[in-house]
């Protein structure tokens, strides 16, 4: 038997490195997949699995480790299955643009609670800053940075093809392993290649029609690079055109939101959920300005969200 990292899944196929450095397709063993998980995806990408070498140079996977962590989805908007994106992440980076195409709040806030679930440190990239002074957006981009640095995520302002803001994103991710994540088109693939000189991956188009991006990566996939001296790995992933939250309920999301989390033993209620309950320290928090009511706001979209599941 042999340890490996799953660095890219296709289908029934899995491409497994070794800690050699040697690539192999593997197959998962077949009972495997009769262990009543809902998930579409028993194996993902980032995780580590033992697997058997067998004689036509192929492997078969008879175990999946242990994660230490993992981002998940719904599979789709109305489905009950989940979708594993990547699993044993030390960062998560949210690739944003304020234009071509929009990133709203809501779905940076939707990946940063999930990140805050599962105990994974998040940023937020806005690429395509180059762009901005053109059309009246950089203070928008600038007050969304603010936002996110004062309840303690980073943000860093890039353009992945002018290759400023780049050194920044290096010093973030060296040594770990990082997934990158956002909708079509905001430059996922094309700040890799930045980041990575001689990565190469292709990079899409917007959309005239729709000003929207156009899926280049199909599937997701870890590059094993050296930053600085240091082994890294980079998680490039399909764009995300929605992001459904999983498996949280109305008494908890409030602790995934950390300038929430604060006022949670304020509150006159210990089920509070800051929505219609007097004596509400979240609430009150709000109406001083020590809340975004944007990021408030999205909370309670989700939280609706979350009661209609319900």
């Amino acid at each position: 038997m042999t340890d490996g990292l799953v660095i890219r899944t296709t289908g029934s196929w899995y491409q497994v490195m070794t800690t050699g450095g040697t690539v192999l397709a593997c197959r998962l063993r077949g009972n495997y997949r009769l262990r009543g998980n809902k998930q579409t995806n028993p194996v993902a990408v980032g995780d580590r699995v033992i697997f058997e070498l067998l004689a036509d140079g192929t492997g078969l996977i008879h175990e999946v480790k242990d994660r230490s962590n993992y981002i998940v989805r719904k599979a789709t908007k109305l489905s009950k299955q989940t979708h594993v994106i990547a699993a044993n992440i030390d960062l998560l980076c949210i690739v944003a643009t304020l234009g071509l195409p929009r990133t709203s709040t809501g779905f940076i806030d939707r990946l940063l609670a999930t990140a805050e679930a599962y105990h994974i440190p998040a940023c937020v990239i806005f690429n395509k800053s180059d762009l901005l002074k053109d059309n009246g957006l950089h203070s928008a981009q600038a007050e969304l940075s603010a936002m996110y640095e004062s309840i303690g995520y980073k943000t860093v302002e890039v353009s992945a093809l002018k290759g400023y803001g780049i050194a920044a994103v290096i010093e973030l991710i060296k040594g770990k392993t990082t997934l990158f994540c956002g909708h079509s088109g905001v430059g996922k693939s094309a700040l890799l290649n930045a980041i990575v000189p001689g990565l190469h991956l292709r990079v899409g188009e917007i959309s005239e029609w729709s000003l929207k991006g156009k899926h280049t990566t199909t599937f997701a996939e870890i590059f094993p690079v050296s930053i600085g001296g240091h082994t890294t790995y980079v998680i490039d992933t399909p764009g995300i055109k929605e992001f459904g939250m999983v498996d949280f309920s109305a008494q908890e999301l409030g602790h995934f939101f950390p300038e929430i989390r604060k006022e949670l033993p304020f509150c006159h209620f210990a089920n509070c959920t800051h929505r219609h309950e007097p004596d509400c320290a979240v609430k009150a928090a709000v109406a001083l300005g020590k809340i975004s009511s944007e990021r408030y706001n999205n909370y309670i979209k989700i939280l609706e969200g979350i009661d209609t599941e319900e």
